[in-house]
């Protein structure tokens, strides 16, 4: 009977005294993971950093209003401008009465005066101006409406699939809306690309014109751990708070939308972030190219393949779980030359109480060239001999 086999287990190869990092240590054994809290916001979402897992949720890819959360994508536009080169922060940007004249939150710039790059960032970051996101916008791109055509392409580009902007302030507009999974996603990318950036959010105030004006994210007073990024509120979004914590080294992203007001918003988002900090732990396993396992290579010039995964690997787990993680790697029964750098060739699986908790593509670390006439030839008779006196 002939066997169709794609992928085999070839070992638990992966020890936990391989992996990188050992956590902190664990609570009393048997301390069980309490239920998420439950909030009155109409969306909310709780995600590490490192490993992208979920511990808290719900409705979290509802199309809602964003309110002046909408500035985090602004700034990432704004960041991304920088790192290429096409701006500068001490840049002069010249005001327009359309920037004067934008609604809501302002930092008070007036038409006409000059004003750098680097304070109409912080004019929108710190003082959560819409005057300031405008005259951005428009230096940028031209125009608003131009500038969020550039948003979105981002948004598509990060995977924000329940994301469109039409506006770089927020306000109020049918076609305008997120979602807290995707708020999530952009903070962790803008957190990731652009940490020089990044520490604008958490100043806690910015004195522009003569008028001093506080960072609205109130728990940048309330926990020394948070460190951005950003609060929203209209009439229809209701009161959204998108905000990040580092506590020993583990770094939480929390976002809260349509909360019924400004401390609720607040009071859920501490609740959500202290409920991560205390029962999960963040733990990295394996470095981006570590040697995981190494494979046999028929035809090649090489007999031997080091193998391992593309980007570091991390795990949220229960606090007390981590000597309970399980290691498997599966590759294909036969790997045969030529083989490509960076060519996947199996699977790697991290399991806790066999359930998989994270997974990565297995790949070779090194390049192997096919072998001459005569290697190829004994590799091959080898594997016929092989298959022919092997196990059916």
């Amino acid at each position: 009977m002939k066997k169709i086999l794609l992928l085999i287990v070839i070992a638990m190869a992966l020890p936990l005294a391989a992996m990188a990092q050992r956590p902190p240590p664990p609570p009393p054994k048997g301390l069980p993971t309490p239920a998420a809290p439950e909030l009155g916001a109409n969306s909310y979402i709780l995600m590490d950093f490192n490993s992208k897992t979920v511990m808290v949720e719900s409705n979290p890819d509802m199309h809602v209003e964003p309110a002046t959360i909408t500035k985090v994508m602004t700034s990432y536009v704004v960041f991304t401008e920088l790192a290429a080169g096409n701006i500068t922060l001490q840049e002069p940007v010249t005001v327009s009465e359309t920037a004067w004249r934008t609604g809501g939150s302002r930092m008070f710039i007036e038409p006409g005066m000059d004003v750098t790059v680097e304070q109409l960032i912080k004019g929108m970051v710190i003082q959560s101006g819409n005057d300031a996101s405008v005259a951005l916008a428009e230096h940028l791109a031209g125009t608003e409406a131009a500038f969020a055509d550039l948003m979105n392409h981002y948004a598509e580009q990060m995977g924000m699939t329940n994301s469109h902007f039409v506006n770089a302030t927020g306000l109020p507009h049918e076609d305008h809306y997120t979602s807290a999974r995707d708020v999530a996603l952009l903070s962790i990318v803008l957190i990731e690309e652009f940490p020089g950036y990044y520490r604008w959010y958490s100043e806690k105030e910015y004195n522009f014109n003569n008028i001093r004006q506080h960072n609205r994210n109130n728990l940048l007073w309330r926990d020394p751990a948070v460190d951005g990024l950003k609060t929203g509120h209209t009439e229809a979004a209701g009161y959204c708070l998108a905000a990040s914590a580092k506590r020993d080294g583990m770094r939480l992203i929390s976002v809260v939308l349509g909360s019924g007001s400004e401390s609720s918003r607040v009071s859920e988002s501490q609740s959500l972030l202290n409920y991560g900090f205390r029962f999960f732990e963040t733990v990295q396993l394996y470095k981006a190219g570590q040697e995981l396992a190494q494979g046999r290579v028929w035809k090649g010039q090489q007999e031997q393949i080091s193998l391992g995964i593309r980007d570091e690997l991390f795990v949220t787990i229960p606090r007390g779980r981590y000597e309970e993680l399980d290691a498997q790697v599966e590759m294909r029964p036969q790997l045969i030359a030529p083989i490509s750098e960076g060519e996947e060739v199996g699977q790697i699986s991290i399991r806790l109480e066999g359930e998989e908790v994270a997974g990565r593509g297995l790949v070779a670390l090194d390049a192997v060239e096919e072998a001459g006439f005569f290697g190829r030839t004994w590799d091959g008779m080898s594997m016929w001999f092989g298959g022919l006196f092997g196990d059916d």
